[in-house]
């Protein structure tokens, strides 16, 4: 992209605000200036969680992720500090505090009295580390109000007292009366004196996902009231011998249940009542689950309606039954379906708690392909574009590309027919493996003409759900070199694709660093960046995509002759969508003081429809930005466009004005991460 563009007359728009759900996370530590790599170093990870599952900061999906009821999601404690818990003491000291934790349960923790249940708080992410947390003779309870809370990871077992239909002893895994907003994800629960899950009392905005229930009798109920305003989501759940309650669903509002298994394995002491029951005025949707050899696998009563699509039986008796009308559940979150031939084998390797840490939430990512790439031959390729062309085309899972340490000068291109690709580096640094090359817009192309701008790409990202993470992407044009050369936009990564992840990397360059782009203006393209480094000096942040800068450390660099002069982004977003937002991250660099505008608008081809967009919020901002942060370009006026700030701090932060527009609280809470990733949770 050129500094300056042809002038075109341009209207006056109004600003479009979405609301969503706060994923942003606020930002930790000391901020300083002065190296290229900003405040953290090269190898640091700012404000990532101080330690445990580096997913322990995922928000959840289904009925948990909807906005109701004063909440926005389910992200449980990762807005706090994370501990690591190893007694009874300290698990119950952090789980019933009044302020925010990611809890990590490493080893075994027996409960005493046997049966207790330990009242946890609101704002709480409680985890297991590897397959080690154990919780044995006891569970956890929430109560009325309590909200927002993620239990992930666990094995909780072992309260039975020896009675098989126990009326005595309310011994539960996890027992919720009138809480909401709570996602209870990737656990063994198995082998407690009464239900796995009980959620009671009007509990709603509950997703169960992943984990594995087995060895009991009232495995999971819901209901405990006459009101019919609960909400839950149960998906790719694994039932293994447990006799009812699997689960029972009395008074729900909207019950999701798709991809799940049950099974009932013949010749043991366990024998199933029923499956999946429909209770009372319940409105359930079931969809794609898998049932082994149970006995009514699907009954309702008269009073509910059940609709049924998708799902298989195999060896079942007795009552299967469906009718009435019930709900679209899309009409409330997205959600994807596995084929119910293949929900007994998925779940049989992915449910419950995961031995290693960093693996996505639906543990597809854990039987994914992984291609090796080694300069030195030990690999199964020697160099990255060479494992992108092995990827199959229309590839339905995930391929990981693992590169090991070394500097791999050439082009790589992800075409839009390879989607799922990973491509991460296997040292212990980010800077241990770089992708780097020296094409400029000018270029002269093999054949004819020059690359332009997109062309110009280090590494070109066309296919959907692309990831990268723990290396170097780099540009390392020499302006200095080549001043006879016509246009030095030198584009180190070009995204022009939806839900990209970019995590835990460098992307590096001058003039044009990182195009974040679509596949076309019609096209939705989610981006984004967490934990990582981005680096340049003119319009290095650019393009039409819905892009969050997350986390992150935004780096200004001098230009080629040594001077102070400068522009972080250059937003040409579509009318009607979100452009560019950074949060909860820093701007800094060995730059002058007050020499960089924080962005410029850019109609691509002086095009008036589009509404260029960029907010900085909860950011931190070194002297280096100007006082007043916003510019013109090519002839439109930043004041017609969407440009905005909300709660910075730093020397280069400053009051509101007709020059500095800030957002109002109200605008603000339109304006959060979630609000630009539209339903997405990134890393899933």
């Amino acid at each position: 992209m050129t500094e300056t563009r042809s002038k075109a007359r341009h209207r006056r728009r109004r600003t479009a605000l979405v609301a969503g759900l706060p994923l942003a996370l606020t930002a930790a530590g000391t901020m300083a200036y002065g190296s290229v790599f900003g405040a953290y170093g090269e190898d640091a990870r700012p404000l990532a969680p101080a330690a445990g599952p580096t997913w322990a900061t995922e928000a959840a999906d289904g009925f948990a992720s909807v906005d109701a009821l004063g909440q926005k999601g389910t992200y449980g404690g990762r807005n706090g500090r994370t501990v690591t818990v190893k007694t009874l003491t300290d698990l119950e000291k952090y789980a019933t505090a009044a302020e925010p934790y990611v809890i990590v349960v490493t080893g075994t923790i027996a409960m005493n009295p046997v049966g207790k249940e330990i009242k946890v708080a609101s704002d709480k992410t409680i985890v297991g580390s590897g397959t080690s947390g154990h919780i044995v003779g006891g569970g956890f309870f929430l109560g009325s109000g309590v909200h927002n809370v993620i239990i992930r990871n666990l094995t909780i077992r072992d309260s039975y007292q020896g009675t098989w239909n126990d009326k005595d002893h309310d011994f539960d895994a996890i027992q919720m009366d009138g809480a909401h907003h709570v996602w209870i994800d990737h656990n063994d629960l198995r082998h407690m004196a009464d239900g796995l899950i009980d959620s009671r009392k009007d509990t709603t905005y509950v997703t169960v996902s992943w984990n594995r229930l087995s060895q009991n009798n009232k495995t999971f109920g819901i209901g405990w009231t006459t009101n019919t305003t609960a909400d839950l989501t149960i998906h790719h759940n694994w039932f293994r011998e447990t006799e009812q309650r699997n689960p029972s669903t009395d008074n729900v509002a909207h019950a999701h249940l798709y991809n799940n298994f049950l099974e009932d394995v013949s010749g043991t002491d366990i024998a199933s009542s029923y499956g999946n029951y429909a209770r009372g005025t319940t409105r359930m949707v079931l969809e794609n689950s898998y049932f082994q050899g149970m006995r009514n696998p699907v009954t309702k009563d008269a009073t509910a309606s059940l609709v049924q699509r998708g799902n298989a039986f195999s060896g079942t008796s007795g009552r299967n039954e469906s009718g009435g009308t019930a709900f679209d559940p899309r009409a409330y979150y997205p959600y994807t379906l596995d084929k119910a031939a293949d929900v007994p084998a998925l779940l049989k390797s992915g449910a419950g708690p995961r031995s290693s840490i960093g693996t996505t939430a639906t543990t597809k990512a854990a039987a994914a392909t992984t291609l090796t790439v080694a300069k030195d031959g030990s690999g199964q390729f020697t160099s990255v574009q060479k494992a992108v062309d092995a990827v199959p085309a229309n590839n339905a899972s995930r391929v990981i590309i693992s590169v090991k340490p070394g500097t791999y000068r050439e082009l790589v291109k992800v075409p839009s027919n390879k989607p799922h690709v990973t491509v991460q580096g296997s040292g212990a640094s980010r800077k241990d493996t770089v992708i780097v090359y020296n094409n400029a817009s000018g270029t002269p192309k093999p054949g004819g003409g020059t690359y332009g701008t997109g062309g110009s790409a280090t590494v070109a990202v066309e296919a959907d759900d692309f990831q990268a993470r723990n290396l170097t992407i780099s540009n390392d044009f020499d302006e200095a070199v080549h001043q006879s050369l016509d246009g030095h936009q030198a584009v180190a990564l070009r995204t022009a694709a939806d839900k990209v992840v970019l995590d835990g990397v460098i992307v590096t360059g001058d003039q044009d660093t990182l195009l974040l782009d679509t596949a076309s203006k019609d096209r939705l393209g989610r981006v984004y960046v967490s934990n990582s480094y981005v680096i340049g000096n003119v319009d290095f942040i650019f393009g039409r995509a819905t892009a969050v800068i997350d986390r992150s450390v935004i780096t200004l660099k001098k230009r080629w002759n040594g001077t102070s002069a400068g522009y972080v982004t250059a937003p040409s977003t579509a009318a009607g969508r979100k452009g560019i937002l950074i949060a909860n991250s820093t701007v800094n660099g060995d730059v002058s003081d007050r020499s960089f505008y924080l962005g410029r608008p850019w109609h691509a081809g002086g095009d008036a429809s589009l509404d260029p967009q960029t907010t900085v919020r909860n950011t931190t901002l070194s002297a280096a930005v100007k006082t007043t942060p916003w510019t013109d370009m090519s002839g439109f006026s930043w004041k017609d466009d969407r440009f905005a700030e909300y709660k910075n701090k730093g020397p280069g932060a400053g009051g509101a004005s007709g020059d500095r527009p800030h957002l109002t609280d109200a605008q603000a809470a339109d304006q959060e991460v979630a609000d630009w990733l539209a339903g997405w949770t990134p890393g899933t």
